[in-house]
Formats: C-alpha cells, sequence, structure tokens
C-alpha cells in the first residue's frame, strides 16, 4: 500500500474530527447556552462537515479496502467520524497498524 493512500485518510480523518468537535460546541452553545450567531454557525460548521464526511468515507474505504480489512472493521473506520473525538482515536490505531504496511513510492527519474 502507498503512503499517499494512508496520508490522505489521516488529513480527512483529522479535518472530520475537529469539525465535529466545533458542531459538538456549536450545538451545546446553541440549545444549551442560548448564545447569539450559534445557529449560524452551527449550520456552517455542519454543511461543512456534511461534505467533508463524505469525503472521509471515500478516503477511509478506499484504505480498507487496499489493507484488506474485513467488513466489521471497515464500518467501524467509517462510522468514526460520526462520533466527536472518536476519529482521533481510530485514525491513531489505524496509522500504528498499517505503517509497516507501507511501501514507499519509487522516486521518478528523468529520462535521458
Amino acid at each position: 500500500m502507498k503512503r499517499s493512500v494512508l496520508t490522505r485518510y489521516r488529513i480527512m480523518a483529522y479535518v472530520t474530527g475537529v469539525l465535529l468537535v466545533l458542531l459538538t460546541l456549536g450545538v451545546i452553545a446553541k440549545y444549551v447556552l442560548d448564545i447569539d450567531g450559534a445557529s449560524g454557525f452551527t449550520s456552517i460548521v455542519g454543511i461543512a462537515h456534511g461534505w467533508l464526511y463524505i469525503v472521509y468515507l471515500v478516503f477511509a474505504f478506499d484504505l480498507g479496502a487496499k489493507a484488506k480489512w474485513p467488513v466489521k472493521r471497515q464500518i467501524w473506520v467509517l462510522l468514526a467520524g460520526t462520533v466527536p473525538t472518536a476519529a482521533f482515536f481510530v485514525e491513531r490505531k489505524v496509522t500504528r497498524e498499517l505503517e509497516p504496511r507501507i511501501t514507499d513510492e519509487a522516486p521518478l527519474t528523468a529520462k535521458v
């Protein structure tokens, strides 16, 4: 498996995780603390998280297919983007597992 497959998954796991934490804080600010402006914040962050979660799903599925994970493992990783902070822990575990299996891409050589 190439390093780029793991790298793009890791980036999207962090982005999805951060947005989900921000969305959770926004929902608390909107419904519990009744803070002005929280409604607009949750709308924007919610939309961003929704679209980027789809990208996360594509990258996580691609990673799982290339790592040849069983279906249960694949679902576990896919759902990590729906629980606040879970994406961070799952990403760390996945990275530790897959790092030894990474094959570095061959360097590009110029033809003369």
